[in-house]
């Protein structure tokens, strides 16, 4: 009896931890789908990275990620470190009732839904999806500053600063959208990143830890 007793008030347990995670993670859903539908204030940048008009800013997220490099021969026989061929990858979070919660994955991957006229490299583009309805879009950078030269990107010795122009979206298998509309991504706030000062053999590769916030934009108010 009392065992039966005991695995009642496990399971009941296991239940009631199931209902709070999916709780928790509507709360977030609802906000990250109210901060969508809200303005969103993106720092003034200098015209190098600046988005053009008609474009509005929707959405930020706080990256937390890593930035590769592979060392490589020199014209001169000695080596360097250079950035390999895949893009950073960083994970997005935005702050829930004093809490970071997961929205958007940053990674590499081929573009599946490419604009008209745009021919995917075989390499993949830089890539945004949303963690909760999985809609992506694909970028391309179209300028940059370097860091510490401006209040948007002031940590001297950081990975440069971005505009990134959308190549392609796609909805998530549901229908989801919260990506599917972006227009541009700015990358700000750059912290880390660059490549590394030590002396490298051919082929040796390293990930260097960065921060950023990305800033994202769709047409329209």
């Amino acid at each position: 009896m009392n065992q039966t007793l005991d695995l009642q008030t496990k399971k009941n347990s296991r239940v009631r931890s199931l209902f709070a995670a999916a709780l928790a993670l509507s709360c977030a859903f609802g906000t990250v789908n109210r901060a969508a539908a809200q303005r969103v204030v993106a720092p003034t940048v200098p015209t190098d990275i600046a988005i053009p008009a008609g474009n509005s800013a929707f959405l930020v997220g706080h990256a937390r990620g890593s930035q590769g490099y592979t060392c490589l021969p020199t014209a001169d026989g000695g080596t360097s470190w250079t950035v390999n061929g895949a893009r950073p990858e960083a994970t997005l979070f935005t702050d829930v009732f004093g809490k970071d919660v997961q929205i958007i994955t940053h990674f590499t991957s081929i573009n599946a839904n490419p604009k008209p006229n745009v021919v995917p490299p075989a390499s993949g583009n830089a890539t945004w999806q949303s963690s909760f309805d999985t809609s992506k879009v694909w970028a391309v950078a179209t300028g940059h500053i370097d860091a510490g030269t401006d209040a948007s990107c002031p940590n001297s010795g950081s990975i440069q600063c971005l505009r990134l122009e959308s190549v392609g979206n796609q909805k998530g298998p549901t229908g989801g959208g919260l990506l599917a509309k972006v227009t541009f991504v700015q990358r700000l706030n750059t912290n880390g990143g660059s490549a590394p000062t030590t002396s490298c053999t051919v082929g040796q590769t390293q990930l260097q830890g960065y921060t950023a916030d990305y800033y994202f934009f769709h047409k329209g108010e």
